[in-house]
């Protein structure tokens, strides 16, 4: 099932995330519909904060090219547990955040450990669009934003076109 994603500035996505204390049939449910949610809106991740769900998930696919198989992963209680000092600049957006964009400078590699829907857990290295998607989706969990990694003057513009269009969408 579809869900709507909350758009920015929203007090829920500044909010630190509860880690999911056992899975549940309800989670894995929840981890399917974001999944739904993301491919449809269309996006690379999604964190459940972004549907007002203030649980430790995340759910991202990265694989873009036309006959690339798809590779659906939701992440319960992700934690990056090591990080590369090289450095990669991606052009990051936003589904809470829609048609911005800015450079953001992260951890070129990153080791995520994370329970997966089974119950058990795994650990993955992640490198180039993986990791900034990764790290980015994490960040909302912790109530953090693209954006805040911007220059005050960025971040102000950008939220100043978020809330002129939540005005013109609940004008509808």
């Amino acid at each position: 099932m579809k869900r709507p994603i909350l758009i920015h500035p929203d007090p829920r996505l500044k909010k630190v995330c509860a880690a999911v204390p056992d899975l549940s049939d309800a989670l894995r449910m929840l981890a399917d519909d974001m999944l739904e949610t993301m491919y449809d809106a269309p996006g690379i991740g999604l964190a459940a904060p972004q549907i007002g769900v203030m649980d430790r998930l995340i759910v991202l696919d990265c694989v873009k090219e036309e006959d690339g198989t798809a590779r659906p992963l939701a992440m319960f209680n992700p934690t990056v547990v090591a990080a590369s000092d090289d450095v990669n600049v991606y052009e990051e957006g936003c589904l809470s955040i829609p048609e911005q964009y800015a450079e953001v400078t992260r951890p070129k590699v990153v080791d995520v450990e994370w329970i997966d829907r089974d119950g058990n857990t795994q650990r993955e290295t992640f490198d180039g669009l993986w990791a900034t998607c990764v790290q980015h989706e994490i960040d909302h969990l912790d109530g953090k934003l693209f954006i805040d990694y911007l220059k005050p003057l960025k971040r102000q513009m950008i939220t100043r076109k978020m809330q002129k269009l939540k005005r013109e969408r609940a004008r509808g």
